[in-house]
């Protein structure tokens, strides 16, 4: 039978209510490049001529995609893509353009809500960290996406599925050609998100796209405790790094803030651990200070529910309580961790989000991209192409 691991604190509140009787109560309490390709390597080489499944659209490009790499237990594969920039229809986001240079994000975090996209190429979503996708020939394909008249004066935003440093870009670049591309234009609108402190790597070509565009950079952090952020994000950078990264940004004059992103119930949205992340942020020169509550898909579920009921045990059943109803936590839970961060961001004088140029049209209200509270019908935003 599974040992469930230690919380570092025990909260009180309606998440736990009849989990945790009897544990004394804590004094504070919870919320809740070019590659060398090996041909006939993809996914379906090992099967059986003529027994191939028929399939269309990126399941077909991604079962054909040839084999680049292997290490560390994960396998990289090019994907053929017509576009590097896929457009974002949804009126909840002040952006209309997403670029994610990667299919799959090596960083393994349990809770990952992108694991769906594996699932667009008939892909189990237990792959999304073993089975990684390098979009081919992407500087080219930029620089033609961004000259694109419809693009002009609309934000783009990038590594809003799966992280722009992964380990993958350290062995093939995509992100960076991409930038590279950008740091060529005027006029741009660009906003990157990351948990890796790699970010930095690429200095030179942000304040060459600062010089003519503007850009700023999120850094995803969920929690500052180093042993439970190991757990959850298996492959990415320590929560240290990623300040200093944020700090690194700031000194250069890049505009660059915090995203608590997911804010964990039972796990993360600790008052004094959100208070903690949020002071560390404001030290280290963020901008702006901004959270958003768990969003569970089924496929995300999957993953996260089992990896609970191993560590977790207590929490795993209350978490299914509440994801087996909805993808989204209860509304009164998202208030509260609403107001919380609200009063975190005016305790440590910290902006909400940055509002550019091509983003303060009317979409004052839309700012939060579910950063804040939003009623529980809504879903994600539906990225064509992703």
């Amino acid at each position: 039978m599974a040992t469930a691991t230690t919380i570092p604190t025990a909260p009180q509140n309606s998440f736990y209510k009849g989990v945790l009787r009897g544990r004394r109560k804590a004094p504070t309490p919870t919320l809740f490049p070019d590659v060398p390709v090996q041909r006939d390597s993809g996914p379906d080489a090992l099967l059986p001529p003529g027994s191939r499944p028929e399939r269309v659209g990126i399941a077909r490009l991604a079962s054909s995609s040839p084999l680049a790499d292997a290490k560390r237990g994960t396998e990289y594969f090019l994907l053929p893509v017509r576009s590097i920039l896929n457009h974002c229809d949804s009126d909840r986001v002040p952006f209309s353009w997403t670029v994610n240079p990667y299919r799959g994000c090596e960083f393994g975090c349990q809770y990952c809500y992108a694991r769906y996209t594996h699932e667009y190429m008939e892909l189990d979503s237990a792959d999304f960290e073993k089975k990684i996708y390098i979009k081919q020939n992407a500087g080219p394909l930029a620089g033609r996406d961004l000259g694109m008249e419809k693009v002009q004066g609309e934000h783009i935003a990038i590594g809003t599925a799966t992280d722009p440093y992964q380990p993958a870009e350290r062995e093939f670049g995509t992100t960076r050609a991409i930038l590279e591309q950008m740091a060529e234009r005027r006029g741009l609108s660009v906003s990157i998100t990351t948990k890796s402190n790699q970010v930095v790597r690429d200095l030179d070509l942000l304040l060459r796209i600062a010089a003519h565009s503007t850009i700023h950079v999120n850094l995803s952090i969920t929690t500052l405790r180093p042993r439970l952020a190991r757990m959850l994000e298996p492959r990415a950078p320590r929560p240290d790094l990623r300040l200093e990264a944020v700090r690194e940004l700031r000194k250069a004059g890049i505009a660059a803030g915090v995203f608590a992103m997911p804010v964990l119930p039972g796990l993360t949205d600790a008052e004094a651990d959100l208070d903690a992340l949020a002071r560390a942020s404001r030290d280290a020169g963020a901008q702006w200070f901004a959270a958003r509550v768990l969003y569970l898909m089924p496929s995300a579920q999957k993953q996260f529910l089992p990896f609970l009921y191993s560590k977790f045990p207590k929490l795993a059943r209350r978490y299914r309580e509440w994801f087996s109803r909805s993808n989204y936590a209860p509304e009164a839970y998202q208030r509260e961790i609403s107001e919380r961060v609200a009063g975190l961001r005016k305790k440590y004088n910290l902006g909400k989000l940055p509002i550019e140029p091509a983003q303060a049209r009317e979409h004052t209200s839309q700012l939060n991209l579910g950063l804040e509270f939003t009623p529980a019908a809504q879903g994600p935003p539906r990225l064509s192409g992703e």
